[in-house]
């Protein structure tokens, strides 16, 4: 398996352009659940190209980006340069090189699985204030919903290197419940992406599992990508469904 913190070096722009962002009910369940207000200051662990970073900036909040993966992490720098509560940091989820009691709310979105579990929580307990709420945060695509869907999980299956074992959906309420070593609270929100063909490519090609440019299963691949696309497209476009999953509670 490729080094986690390097896999999606060579996919930053697709991930930049195609991976989907997060519906606003996201925000309102923060702002009600977890004391969210434009003052609060928001630790974002595993903040990648600053996808959800900036859903806390459009809000007014202070971010700490933290982010290990150079090229990812200069993908957000150049994302959100007109922010001026972005803060950019390299680190880790384990060693996120934050002060103590900086954050009033941390957050992992689509992330977490590549945590070391244990050294996590002690280093989000360290960051948080005391009374800070933890959130992780997926978009997790709907697989079988459709006929497209269906048939797009096959062809995950069909070319995806290590898809079965580094897919977040692997991330059970037990092992939520054994990082939180807490009663947590979960809620689910409906989430989607209309895409035309470069669409659904750049979405695929933005995940670390799928074959890249260099890749002889490459060609192929969008081969099949596009073939399947010309079956199930409407005027030129797709839709790609997801939940958005949000786990939080106070640590």
């Amino acid at each position: 398996m490729t080094n986690t913190t390097e896999r999606f070096s060579n996919r930053v722009e697709d991930y930049v352009k195609y991976r989907p962002g997060y519906p606003p009910e996201v925000l309102r369940l923060f702002r009600d659940e977890m004391s969210l207000t434009p003052e609060s200051v928001v630790a974002d662990i595993g903040s990648g190209t600053g996808i959800s970073a900036r859903m806390f900036l459009e809000n007014g909040n202070t971010v700490y980006a933290v982010e290990p993966n150079d090229a990812m992490r200069a993908a957000a720098e150049e994302f959100l340069a007109g922010f001026d509560k972005f803060h950019s940091v390299s680190g880790t989820a384990e060693n996120t090189m934050l002060p103590d009691g900086i954050a009033d709310i941390v957050i992992a979105a689509q992330a977490f699985h590549w945590f070391r579990s244990e050294e996590t929580r002690r280093e989000f307990k360290r960051i948080l204030k005391k009374g800070g709420f933890a959130a992780l945060i997926w978009n997790e695509r709907q697989t079988d919903t459709t006929e497209f869907l269906r048939e797009y999980e096959e062809l995950i299956l069909k070319y995806g290197s290590d898809y079965r074992e580094v897919r977040h959906e692997r991330v059970t309420d037990g092992l939520i419940r054994e990082f939180f070593q807490h009663d947590f609270n979960t809620a689910v929100f409906s989430n989607g992406q209309s895409l035309d063909l470069d669409g659904l490519k750049g979405r695929t090609l933005s995940s670390s599992y799928m074959p890249n440019r260099s890749d002889p299963l490459f060609q192929p691949m969008i081969a099949d990508l596009s073939a399947l696309f010309a079956k199930h497209e409407e005027k030129g476009r797709i839709e790609v469904l997801y939940d958005t999953k949000v786990f939080y509670c106070a640590l």
